[in-house]
């Protein structure tokens, strides 16, 4: 039986979860690994009924479904490194600390936030829950409401793996993320698009909580003539359209050498005619939009530049084809905001530093793509871009190597988790200095003697 949660009860749940964590109970290392393991026993369970909301919210087929489920190589990872992870770390100490250890130790925050999307509404809340189990705390999480049936799913499996005071799930809409930012936590993770993140950092500067930011942005994806084609071709059309181009990381506009586009261009609908058949509304691999509000949002991007492939829509079933335009502008309303859906602008460059000057005059996104067999040129994009994260002669692959780093930088976000990132994402780096009784040297004593006084210039000027 589930329990609803409601608005009113959030301040007394905050209070619950503060009062387990000030017990210490969540601090061990064999309550932390009961805990993940407990999750993930949970996830095998339910894998059946995530893969049903995931396909009754977002059209999703089986195959990508099991990218949700995916957290549980998360939780292998945690399990297998949380005593490292918890280790203290030795610092040294200089003399004139003697006698003395000094040591960093990660301490749990407390009570934390996850705040979640809908286009991978399930791994995008499991994911940081995994880190904020490991590191101590205690969780409160908050479903996107745009995908009820995944957000039903982890009320119902999170309740049945853990007790409220220790990790709950507040279903509802912006109401109930108002009730909850309006509380002081220890951390706020979102993950959702910049316009509510800074609705969300806002909130939490009332109460200087510390935030995690996982955004998204435009993200580049440059193609040098250099390549093997049919391969880039096939990887930037699979990144773009899995999920129907509902993945914060996915290549948001292709910049391609002039004198390869039209090759590149037909390959990709080579691609994608492999990928979802003629008819692509036919196909059961095909996802679709999560709802009416962005169904005409991308819908009305369609009339920019020249549709070569794909731009039928369907508005009873929320289907947009895969689309690729090309003669796109810098200036056309497409290339303004993130797309966010299964439409792919093409921009053409004759020279690689113009190119990167393009990029670099906008926000830096999240994720920049470069396909090139030259490691000089790699070298040049990995040294002039700034981005969240780079994956070069693929897509989105590099969210699967768990223990990379993942994240944002500008306004593509800020923070980042992933394997060890998580877990010191969700702690504090206490610093430590213990002195020992068994010897007191007076060198920092007053009276301060001409001595003292050039031993300490000696010291500090060295």
């Amino acid at each position: 039986m589930i329990v609803e949660l409601t608005p009113a009860s959030i301040p007394s749940l905050v209070e619950k979860q503060r009062s387990l964590f000030g017990s210490g109970q969540t601090q061990s290392i064999e309550f932390r690994r009961t805990q993940l393991q407990r999750l993930k026993d949970a996830i095998v369970q339910y894998k059946d009924e995530i893969v049903k909301a995931a396909h009754a919210d977002l059209g999703r087929p089986e195959f990508e479904a099991y990218f949700e489920i995916a957290t549980i190589q998360e939780i292998n990872v945690a399990l297998k490194q949380l005593k490292t992870w918890m280790q203290p770390k030795r610092i040294r100490t200089s003399v004139d600390q003697f006698p003395a250890k000094a040591w960093v130790q990660p301490d749990p925050l407390g009570v934390v936030l996850i705040i979640g999307p809908w286009n991978y509404p399930f791994q995008l809340m499991m994911s940081p829950l995994v880190g904020a189990i490991a590191a101590g705390n205690c969780a409160i999480l908050k479903p996107s409401e745009q995908a009820p049936h995944t957000a039903k799913v982890i009320a119902e499996l999170i309740q049945s793996a853990f007790p409220p005071d220790y990790i709950a799930v507040m279903e509802g809409n912006a109401t109930v993320s108002q009730a909850l930012l309006a509380e002081k936590f220890d951390h706020i993770f979102f993950t959702g698009g910049t316009a509510i993140g800074r609705i969300v950092m806002q909130a939490a500067a009332k109460h200087l909580t510390p935030v995690t930011l996982e955004l998204g942005g435009k993200s580049p994806c440059i193609v040098d003539m250099d390549v093997r084609l049919d391969y880039a071709a096939k990887r930037i059309a699979w990144g773009k359209f899995i999920n129907a181009g509902q993945t914060c990381i996915a290549p948001d506009y292709l910049l391609v050498d002039r004198r390869i586009k039209s090759d590149l261009i037909e390959l990709m609908k080579r691609s994608v005619d492999e990928f979802y058949g003629e008819d692509p509304a036919k196909s059961p691999d095909y996802g679709r939009i999560i709802n009416q509000h962005h169904f005409q949002r991308l819908s009305t991007l369609l009339n920019n530049g020249e549709c070569v492939l794909g731009g039928t829509v369907d508005p009873a079933t929320r289907y947009i084809a895969p689309t690729i335009l090309d003669r796109v502008s810098w200036d056309d309303p497409v290339m303004q905001e993130e797309i966010f859906g299964p439409i792919l602008p093409v921009l053409e460059y004759d020279d690689l530093t113009d190119a990167i000057a393009k990029v670099n005059a906008r926000p830096k996104p999240l994720a920049l793509y470069f396909f090139s067999k030259d490691p000089q040129k790699q070298e040049k994009v990995l040294r002039s871009t700034s981005s969240g994260g780079v994956c070069l002669n693929d897509t989105v692959m590099q969210v699967g190597v768990n223990e990379l780093p993942f994240g944002g930088v500008g306004e593509s976000g800020m923070g980042r988790y992933h394997g060890r990132a998580s877990f010191e994402t969700f702690s504090h780096p206490k610093s430590v200095l213990k002195k020992s009784f068994w010897l007191d040297l007076d060198w920092r004593y007053a009276p301060y003697t001409a001595k003292r006084l050039q031993a300490i210039r000696n010291l500090v000027t060295k």
